[in-house]
């Protein structure tokens, strides 16, 4: 896996919740998964295609996602309903929002479909000829999961990397 296409989203991600929630985040270790991804919560899976295709999962807790909605609304919420699905999605948004500008900035052309949620403990596929980063961010609210599966599109192969001939 080219760090390049996940080096974006882990900073993104970075600058975003320092931004968001307004105080120091800290990163956790990054691992190469291997499993069907799990989710802890409330996530937002957002796809990409085009020269890079591949996708993006933003997770909590049902805890975390209840402080985040609360922080980013300004008001407090007290049970799971909408409001926090919405907000888990729109920070994903804004996440990936930031990532895709870095990338475009590199010559990627690419379409980013909007978040679809999935239903809690139902497995995410990964794919056997892609790996799969994962990372957490410790927040004021919680922590926060960030899975990526990028790669190259062999069918659309980015005009800025460099093509080995065999000699």
């Amino acid at each position: 896996m080219k760090m390049q296409l996940i080096q974006p989203f882990i900073s993104a991600a970075d600058c975003v919740l320092a931004t968001a929630f307004d105080g120091p985040i800290t990163i956790g270790d990054l691992s190469m998964e291997q499993d069907d991804y799990r989710q802890k919560g409330y996530a937002a899976r957002i796809s990409i295609s085009g020269d890079i295709e591949g996708r993006i999962i933003v997770d909590m807790s049902s805890e975390t996602a209840l402080r985040v909605a609360s922080a980013l609304s300004g008001q407090q919420i007290e049970a799971a309903d909408q409001t926090v699905r919405e907000t888990v999605h729109e920070l994903a948004n804004m996440m990936i929002g930031n990532a895709v500008t870095l990338l475009n900035d590199h010559g990627y052309q690419f379409k980013v479909f909007p978040p679809e949620e999935n239903i809690e403990n139902d497995p995410i596929r990964s794919k056997s000829d892609t790996e799969e980063i994962a990372i957490y961010f410790d927040t004021a609210c919680g922590r926060i999961f960030l899975n990526v599966r990028m790669r190259y599109n062999l069918r659309s192969r980015p005009q800025n990397v460099p093509v080995h001939s065999a000699s």
